[in-house]
């Protein structure tokens, strides 16, 4: 394998104007990471990485590259672009042990973190850094969020969040596991409790449904549910997924993993959402897609669908009359999902939009004074480099009012 990454970091053209820093959502320098790794600066280099993206290993393994980086790489217009998901890896895996944590000295400024997935952690490692006390609330029992409890261990080994873990509490973070914002304790105990700063980074936990009879049989499982902890769930021989986004892709292989001989992808039209690296190993893997099909109800048999008709651009310009009962032994739906709305019913002058995510200025602070909100609560779902760009410039952000309350 290392043979493999030295090759890949020799095919690196060290292009003047590099378009794969372009198409990285959080502007990593790509060429000064692989001249440093093939001059073996490799502490250098995993620097580099951590002070642009905490989470760069868990990027390196979950990001669309195709989509981003690799996928605006020169080489790939006429051949194979070099792979720097690969070196990355690499890279991060091997710093993220060897780290030495430079944490300044007690600035005196006190923060709360309500989310320990990657926008929160972001903000959490940011401005604990800079020596604020941090403590992160998560109703979880573990630090990740979406990390842990929503891409597969098969792709993201939960030991690589522990390892994260341990470097994150040398870093003076708190961890209050269990903890629901919003429940018991509300936004303006924290600030009674003396935090100066509050950052909201939940996500999106809740489901979005169908809006049809059937979603509350017993064999009927949200993707969200299912991915948090698939243990939990006997699925049968026979699974029916509607949906064929990125998390759906993740579903159909999990599945797979845990006993489904059968498993079925159901989309509406032609279009496949997930990325097609993830669609290629579902597939490969054992997935099947079937197109053309809108549900129109749930069964305890399975689902029941219209078939569309679509026309040469493949929009859908009608539907077959007779219904197609499809016979699952469980039907998991993941058609996305938005956020919890615990924090708006408690938190006065609280403001979201009309699908309920979070409104914040161009800051990242919410319509209340104090509290900052980043990642897929204000953006609706996307992906961990999105969430980590968004947040490390909130942190910022947080730093200077904390700065600004101390001119007052």
């Amino acid at each position: 394998m290392a043979v493999r990454i030295v090759e890949e970091a020799n095919r690196c053209l060290q292009c003047k104007r590099p378009m794969c820093q372009k198409g990285c959502p959080i502007t990593t320098n790509i060429p000064e990471v692989i001249r440093l790794f093939k001059e073996n600066k490799m502490t250098e280099a995993g620097e580099m990485l951590f002070e642009n993206n905490p989470f760069s290993l868990v990027c390196s393994m979950v990001c669309n590259h195709e989509g981003q980086c690799e996928g605006h790489c020169i080489r790939g217009r006429k051949e194979t672009p070099v792979h720097f998901s690969a070196i990355e890896t690499f890279i991060s895996d091997l710093y993220l042990d060897r780290m030495a944590v430079e944490r300044k000295p007690d600035n005196g400024h006190r923060v709360a973190v309500i989310g320990a997935g990657p926008a929160g952690l972001t903000v959490a490692i940011k401005l604990g850094c800079e020596g604020c006390s941090v403590t992160v609330f998560d109703a979880k029992d573990r630090i990740g969020g979406v990390m842990r409890y929503g891409i597969p261990e098969f792709r993201l080994p939960r030991t690589i969040l522990d390892r994260y873990g341990r470097q994150i509490e040398k870093m003076g973070v708190r961890f209050r596991a269990c903890t629901t914002i919003g429940g018991a304790l509300e936004i303006h105990d924290l600030f009674r409790d003396g935090y100066e700063t509050v950052f909201i980074g939940t996500g999106v936990w809740r489901p979005r449904t169908l809006g049809l009879q059937g979603e509350s049989l017993a064999n009927v499982h949200f993707s969200v549910d299912y991915l948090s902890d698939p243990s939990a769930f006997d699925l049968g021989e026979n699974v029916a997924i509607i949906g064929v986004g990125n998390s759906g892709m993740d579903v159909a292989r999990t599945a797979l993993r845990h006993g489904a001989r059968t498993v079925r992808m159901y989309a509406r039209a032609r279009h496949i959402t997930a990325s097609s690296d993830e669609l290629a190993f579902a597939q490969l893997e054992g997935a099947e897609i079937v197109y053309c099909k809108d549900v129109v109800k749930i069964t305890e048999e399975g689902p029941l669908f219209r078939t569309n008709i679509l026309d040469e651009e493949g929009n859908i310009v009608g539907c077959e009359e007779e219904l197609d009962q499809v016979h699952a032994d469980s039907t998991i739906i993941a058609i996305s999902q938005g956020p919890k709305n615990k924090l708006l019913l408690t938190t006065p002058g609280l403001e979201c939009t009309e699908t309920g995510l979070l409104t914040t200025d161009e800051n990242g602070m919410t319509t209340v004074d104090g509290v900052f909100s980043a990642g897929d609560v204000v953006t609706g779902s996307k992906n961990v480099v999105s969430a980590v760009a968004a947040s490390k410039a909130v942190a910022e952000s947080m730093m200077r009012y904390m700065e600004g309350l101390e001119e007052r």
